[in-house]
């Protein structure tokens, strides 16, 4: 331990440099879906736009559509409408998304380059690990059954009754059925959502750079980590 301790001190530091205080204590990770597990841009995009032609509505481009990310789908389908449109025709739009994304989340998407093997290792070591998501929960329970079961001890998406990230119930929800506390659990996203998210649960929160967001952007958030390649997280643990 003591050269680890002069190892570290006398060592350029990383971004992650409290790790060496944190490190000992995780033994619950909760990871966002889309952004930081999942590349499901361009699903996502070319639902959107299939839904807004179905209803005669000009199509989005993807990096609009990935600007929108972030706070659920009712959301990204409201702010891919133009601004004009009624709550009629949006319903409808939301409607077709909805149903053609169940049966289209899976042409395009899939984990990011090392989140399998990082998952891997990390259920080695002993860790719980957990979705929250703000994508409707059915499309969750499917995606995680394809890409992640081996791993996740649970998965949440949004649910009726349940206020979505940045409101901290999932979270919450979460860590109580793992038999987690937060001084043990560590937050993973990629967006200001997430960080919002993380401070409202009082959990210590890491932004992956590689997601929906430009790293300039997540860098004013000032979180605890930034993450730049799926096997640095393991640095934490």
């Amino acid at each position: 331990m003591k050269e680890l301790l002069h190892s570290f001190y006398t060592q350029e530091q990383p971004e992650f440099c409290n790790a060496i205080i944190f490190c000992f204590m995780i033994r619950t990770i909760l990871f966002d879906l889309d952004g930081t597990l999942l590349n499901t841009l361009t699903d996502l995009a070319n639902c959107v736009n299939y839904a807004l032609n179905a209803n005669q509505l000009p199509q989005r481009t993807t990096a609009e559509i990935r600007a929108f990310l972030g706070n659920g789908i009712r959301n990204l389908i409201e702010k891919s409408v133009p601004q004009d449109t009624s709550t009629a025709l949006t319903d409808k739009v939301f409607q077709a998304f909805k149903a053609y994304y169940l049966e289209h989340s899976l042409d395009f998407t899939a984990p990011y380059e090392g989140i399998r093997e990082l998952l891997a290792i990390l259920k080695e070591r002993g860790i719980k690990m957990g979705i929250i998501s703000n994508k409707v929960d059915a499309a969750v329970q499917q995606l995680n059954r394809q890409f992640f079961e081996t791993y996740m001890d649970i998965a949440i998406g949004e649910r009726e009754g349940v206020r979505r990230k940045p409101a901290p119930d999932s979270l919450l929800f979460a860590m109580e059925a793992l038999n987690a506390t937060a001084e043990t659990t560590l937050y993973v996203g990629d967006s200001e959502v997430d960080y919002e998210t993380a401070k409202a649960a009082h959990l210590r929160c890491a932004l992956v750079t590689w997601g929906f967001r430009d790293e300039s952007e997540l860098r004013t958030l000032n979180a605890d980590f930034y993450i730049n390649k799926a096997e640095e997280l393991l640095e934490l643990v």
